[in-house]
């Protein structure tokens, strides 16, 4: 009976110890999911103001002259790509493709300032070619899907608003110029008379 009672008495500090472990395993949990929903308040309150500051950003730059060309060259990339992908001859839309892309690039790179962080590339010089080539492209692919289109609606539709993008590019290409121009005026080289 002794022993009885003994392993009773062992049997209950052992649940007693149990149920401590279980309670301090249940203040540990409480205590990582009050961290956890603290984090999760600290980023759900952080990440708006991220969102609305990139947002106002956008907006801002969009109202610049560049923003706006940069931002219209990727809209007309966007209808022309939707044109040659209705039209029967769906191989011209990579030329939209490519352009839709650059054009977000160079768009985001302008809009967040990054072109004064790296400067690495000539940021100028490199948007001066791709508004070029962009603009030789799609007068060149335009006119081929405007003259040979017959009977296609959506792809001779492509062709014209290629041409328009071509002429937006052009535009973009001649801004460049005209502001790599005047940078140079402005920074004369230097000249050595002992010559």
């Amino acid at each position: 009976m002794l022993s009885h009672k003994m392993d009773d008495s062992t049997e209950l500090a052992d649940i007693t110890g149990m149920a401590d472990l279980t309670e301090m395993a249940d203040l540990t949990e409480l205590s990582d999911i009050t961290k956890m929903s603290d984090t999760a308040a600290m980023t759900d309150t952080a990440r708006p103001r991220f969102v609305v500051y990139s947002r106002e950003q956008f907006k801002s730059y969009v109202k610049t002259p560049k923003g706006f060309v940069l931002a219209s060259e990727t809209l007309l990339s966007l209808i022309i790509l939707i044109c040659y992908a209705a039209s029967l001859y769906g191989g011209y839309s990579a030329v939209a493709i490519c352009e839709m892309i650059f054009s977000m690039i160079f768009f985001g790179i302008f809009m967040m300032e990054l072109d004064k962080q790296i400067l690495v590339v000539n940021w100028l010089w490199t948007d001066l070619f791709r508004a070029g080539v962009g603009a030789l492209l799609y007068i060149i692919t335009s006119l081929i899907c405007v003259i040979g289109g017959a009977g296609d609606g959506a792809r001779i539709a492509g062709g014209v608003f290629g041409l328009i993008a071509g002429l937006l590019f052009a535009y973009d290409t001649y801004t460049i110029y005209m502001q790599i121009k005047s940078s140079r005026q402005h920074n004369p080289a230097p000249t050595h008379d002992s010559v």
